[in-house]
């Protein structure tokens, strides 16, 4: 038999103490070095995008007839900032009726009752076919087809006096962003998951109590979003009320022009002061969507500041990188 093998030997050998310095151990591979990719079409690109914008610029800074000293004199004039506030109300206000008849109408689109639902289905039919200039010209002339609005013992006024430009732009953007609205909130509606209804009917929540705890707050992740662009996009049709004299941003830069030879600059004016008033509520609606997504999405978005940081800190670790 063989004997058994001495340990005792191998055990009173000193350790090799390997030190940092010393590099890696002999027959370990070497350490890889990662140089990052140089995306020269990423430069290239920024460079011809910086160079048209800068002839852009320059075109209308450059430009003789455009007096550049009349849009700062005329931004803060109390006519334009009147404006601004009646474009703004008319908004809002037409806004809410869209929102409040857009949630009504889905309600009826999605009943079983074969009447409420194909007079909602005939109501979107007319006012998402038909233009919203159109709409404001038939409120605006409804004068001339019922000369006096007879509600009998209620009310009873000439249509003229009751026909304002105001009523006139409310009604004609109101009815009509009601049309939008109403298949915004039938599309949130039916994107909660049918069972959880049912489940609150079989706990004995009535059908309006079910809408009101269960469907409602769900939709909402899915109604928020596209109801932001829409009110967004009420504040630049808004202008369209020009049509019936109502006296709102567009009418009030577009009076001033025209009384002081200054149509473009005005229009700049315009332009101004609608961009101030879409990027406030832009960035309102974004912190809405971000607080109604916190119930689907684990991550949130970041937000404007985080990503600014985010690219300048990318930017510079890829500046080091290249030094």
């Amino acid at each position: 038999m063989t004997d058994k093998l001495d340990k005792g030997t191998d055990d009173a050998r000193p350790a090799t103490v390997v030190s940092k310095d010393d590099g890696p151990a002999p027959g370990a591979p070497a350490a890889i070095k990662a140089i990052p990719v140089r995306h020269y079409g990423r430069w290239v690109s920024a460079v011809i995008v910086l160079a048209l914008v800068g002839l852009i610029v320059n075109a209308f800074a450059t430009a003789d007839k455009i007096q550049w000293q009349a849009v700062g004199d005329y931004v803060f004039d109390s006519t334009v900032l009147a404006g601004a506030g009646r474009t703004l109300l008319i908004s809002v206000l037409a806004m809410v009726m869209g929102v409040v008849l857009g949630v009504i109408l889905a309600v009826m689109r999605m009943s079983k009752n074969p009447v409420t639902s194909w007079v909602a289905w005939a109501y979107i039919w007319f006012f998402r076919g038909t233009p919203v200039y159109v709409q404001l010209l038939l409120w605006f002339n409804l004068a001339l087809i019922f000369p006096v609005l007879n509600l009998g013992p209620l009310y009873k006024d000439e249509m003229v006096d009751v026909m304002t430009p105001f009523m006139a732009a409310l009604l004609g953007l109101g009815l009509n962003e009601a049309a939008y609205m109403a298949e915004i909130c039938r599309a949130g509606l039916q994107s909660v998951d049918d069972g959880q209804t049912e489940a609150a009917h079989a706990l004995g929540m009535s059908h309006g109590k079910t809408l009101r705890r269960i469907v409602i707050p769900q939709a909402m992740r899915v109604i928020v979003p596209p109801t932001g662009n829409e009110f967004l996009n009420m504040l630049k049709t808004s202008s369209l009320v020009y049509a019936v004299t109502y006296n709102e941003l567009l009418r009030a830069t577009s009076t001033i022009g025209s009384t002081s030879y200054a149509v473009m600059e005005m229009l700049f004016v315009a332009c101004i002061w609608y961009l101030v008033i879409t990027s406030v509520f832009s960035v309102g609606q974004y912190y809405l969507e971000r607080r109604f997504a916190r119930g689907s999405s684990r991550n949130l978005p970041a937000t404007p500041w985080q990503k600014i940081k985010a690219n300048m800190t990318a930017f510079s670790r890829e500046r080091s990188s290249t030094v």
